[in-house]
C-alpha cells in the first residue's frame, strides 16, 4: 500500500463524519481550477476542521508504514500533520512542481505546517531534489522543526551529504535533542563525525559542563589512539550512564586496546551485560 493510502486509512479510522466529509471535499478541490489555492486553503485550515490529536498508531500500523516506505516511523505524528501530508501527496505535479509548492508552502508556513512537511520529507516524489529543503530544517533555530528532519526520519541518512550529516548529528547533541531516535547512526558514522564529537565533549569537559553519553555511540566504532584515552577518562569518572555508555562504545571499537580497556573494568563491562543495557536505554542507566 502506497503512504498516501495508509494516511487516508489511519484518518479514516480516526475522524468523525463531519472531519472525513471535510477532508474527502478538500482532496476534490485539488482537481478544480483553483487547486493551487484550495490546497493552501485547506492546509491552513486542517488543525482547526480536524484537530491536534495524535494519530496513535499501532504495532500493525506501524509495521505496515515500514513496509509501504522503508524506515518511514509515524508513531509520533497527529492527526492534522498526517492530514496535511494526504493533501500535499494527492496535489497534482511531482519533480521540480513539488519542490516549488514545497517552497512556497514552507515560506508561509506556522510552525505546526512545518513540522508536518518536514516529517512528510520520506515520502514525497524524487527524494534527492529535496536535500536542500532537509538542509534547511537542519539549520532551523526552531527546535520542534529541527528534530521533524532529524528523528524518526530516514531521509536524512539517506540523502543528506557527509557533512551536512555530521552538522546535524552535533547539532543533536548541542540542542539536547536524542540521538537514539535518529535513524542511521551506525550506518552513516565516519571518522569525521568522531573526531568532531570527541572535540565537542573535550569543550564540555573544559567549560565543566555534562557531556550527553549517547556521543560515544558514534565515536566507539573508531576508537584508537586519543579517542580510546577519552573513553578511559570515562570510565574512570563518568555518572554511571556516562561509563556504561563507554562501555557500549568500546564493544564497536575494532582496536585491540579497547578490549584490554574493558578488561579493566570488568566489573562495569560484565554489569552492562547482565542489564542488558543498549544505546536506547543507557541514558536511563543508574
Amino acid at each position: 500500500m502506497k503512504p498516501a493510502d495508509l494516511l487516508q486509512q489511519w484518518l479514516d479510522a480516526r475522524l468523525p463524519e463531519a472531519g472525513r466529509a471535510w477532508l474527502a471535499q478538500a482532496l476534490a478541490a485539488l482537481h478544480s481550477a483553483h487547486a493551487e489555492r484550495e490546497l493552501g486553503r485547506n492546509l491552513s485550515l486542517v488543525s482547526r476542521r480536524l484537530g491536534k490529536a495524535p494519530l496513535a498508531l499501532d504495532a500493525a500500523e506501524l509495521a505496515a508504514a515500514d513496509a509501504a516506505r522503508a524506515g518511514w516511523d509515524p508513531r509520533a505524528w497527529s492527526v492534522d500533520q498526517a492530514a496535511r501530508l494526504r493533501l500535499l501527496l494527492a496535489a497534482e505535479g511531482d519533480g521540480e512542481a513539488f519542490v516549488r509548492r514545497l517552497d512556497q508552502l514552507c515560506a508561509t508556513a506556522d510552525l505546526d505546517e512545518l513540522v508536518a512537511f518536514y516529517r512528510g520529507l520520506p515520502l514525497y516524489p524524487d527524494a534527492a531534489r529535496h536535500r536542500a529543503r532537509a538542509a534547511e530544517g537542519v539549520r532551523s533555530n526552531m527546535r520542534a522543526v529541527f528534530e521533524a528532519v532529524a528523528q524518526r526520519n530516514p531521509y536524512p541518512a539517506e540523502q543528506l551529504p557527509e557533512d551536512a550529516w555530521n552538522q546535524m548529528v552535533l547539532k543533536a547533541l548541542f540542542v539536547g535533542t536524542a540521538l537514539d531516535p535518529v535513524v542511521g547512526l551506525e550506518r552513516r558514522a565516519n571518522p569525521v563525525l568522531a573526531r568532531m564529537l570527541a572535540d565537542y565533549a573535550h569543550e564540555r569537559w573544559a567549560a565543566k559542563r555534562p557531556v550527553s553519553p549517547e556521543l560515544w555511540r558514534c565515536v566507539g566504532p573508531y576508537a584508537a589512539g586519543e579517542r580510546l584515552a577519552d573513553l578511559a577518562r570515562v570510565l574512570e569518572g563518568g555518572t554511571p550512564a556516562e561509563r556504561a555508555a563507554a562501555v557500549l562504545a568500546l564493544r564497536s571499537a575494532p582496536d585491540p586496546e579497547a578490549r584490554t580497556l574493558l578488561g579493566r573494568h570488568a566489573a562495569l563491562r560484565d554489569a552492562v551485560a547482565e542489564r542488558g543495557t543498549t544505546w536506547s536505554t543507557v541514558l536511563a542507566y543508574a
